[in-house]
């Protein structure tokens, strides 16, 4: 029986074992989206990871969702990022850029322009802005001959993160973000060829993740989904119909990876499994809800039949998290007032377990 602690031949690149590191925001990027030295640290510690997915990383200026991210989109920033990758690197680690756009999930006093979306529709909540939260504006409606450009964005930034020693990227398809707002049923009121049928609502996805594979190779590229998830107000209608399209498409294309969260019943997901003829990373527990994911629910995902399986905020506190999980010792719990507080209080302070003799 396959155990989280085997390895996992993932294209060119033999993991040491099949626990992902989920992407998680932590807003501890310098001034000019940079990278940092405590960002090296951070994910260094955490190198025991088969994979680390990167924190979201702006593709763009206008892409950039909250303040402190960092990004893949200037000289400055791929050069911030080497230090990162080399640390990784030299734990032994593997470590993909998670590139994501946030769209209409964005405030001008962020970025310093009206974000945009697939429609003028505004997400729902309160945005995260320099001088704290502010309800959501309303975003600009992309004209249909600027579309193309932002799905590009995803490649470009692609191939900045290469060129900073990151092992491939995963695109956020995910939460909400610019490409789940095109593939969403009321935030894509769209009806051009972006819009609408099934068919068109996944376009954006395709061609972003069509544009990446082209720059950087399938075998370097990931994207992850949340099927039926309602974040920042989105809402999908005919959700086996649109994720079957999608990852039958997705699947011609032949990405490394397909990163699913658990945001819709397991009969859908256990559907998509099946239809997706790739590798899978299963993020098993909903993203901010009250529980973290732990071992029993990956042997249970990895019983479906998951290669791989993510785990989030154990990740935060448990620095040595695979090694707890092997061993079955507490997994610590989080301080979650120090998620995006900034510094290096709750980010770096976590002590792996003192074992007795």
């Amino acid at each position: 029986m396959t155990t989280l602690f085997d390895s996992y031949q993932l294209g060119n690149m033999t993991l040491h074992n099949r626990v992902v590191m989920a992407p998680m925001t932590r807003v501890r990027a310098a001034v000019g989206g940079l990278a940092t030295p405590s960002m090296a640290t951070y994910y260094a510690q955490r190198a025991t990871a088969g994979l680390i997915v990167t924190e979201g990383v702006q593709p763009s200026a206008i892409g950039q969702s909250n303040p402190g991210t960092p990004g893949l989109h200037t000289d400055e920033q791929v050069a911030s990022w080497r230090p990162v990758t080399a640390a990784v690197h030299a734990n032994g680690g593997r470590i993909f850029a998670q590139i994501m756009h946030g769209g209409r999930v964005s405030h001008p006093d962020t970025t310093g322009t009206q974000p945009v979306g697939p429609s003028a529709v505004p997400a729902v909540g309160e945005v995260f802005t320099p001088t704290g939260p502010q309800p959501a504006p309303t975003p600009r409606a992309l004209d249909t001959a600027e579309v193309p450009e932002h799905a590009r964005s995803y490649a470009l930034a692609a191939g900045r993160a290469i060129d900073a020693g990151f092992d491939g990227v995963e695109l956020h398809g995910a939460n909400g973000y610019l490409i789940s707002q095109f593939l969403s049923s009321n935030a894509n009121l769209r009806t051009d060829r972006y819009g609408g049928s099934v068919t068109n609502r996944i376009r954006f996805a395709v061609e972003a993740v069509s544009a990446t594979v082209e720059a950087v190779g399938g075998a370097r590229t990931g994207i992850r989904l949340s099927p039926g998830g309602t974040f920042w107000g989105v809402e999908e209608t005919d959700v086996p119909e649109l994720y079957t399209a999608l990852l039958t498409e997705l699947a011609r294309l032949h990405v490394a990876y397909v990163h699913l969260e658990a945001t819709v019943g397991e009969d859908v997901l256990v559907h998509l499994r099946r239809t997706w003829p790739g590798t899978l990373i299963m993020n098993p527990v909903l993203p901010m809800g009250p529980k973290q994911t732990g071992r029993a629910d990956a042997d249970h995902w990895l019983g479906l039949g998951a290669e791989l399986v993510s785990f989030g905020r154990a990740f935060i506190a448990n620095p040595d998290l695979v090694e707890r999980l092997r061993t079955g010792v507490p997994i610590a719990p989080v301080d979650e007032a120090t998620y995006y507080q900034g510094g290096d209080a709750g980010y770096l302070t976590y002590p792996a377990y003192q074992y007795t003799a």
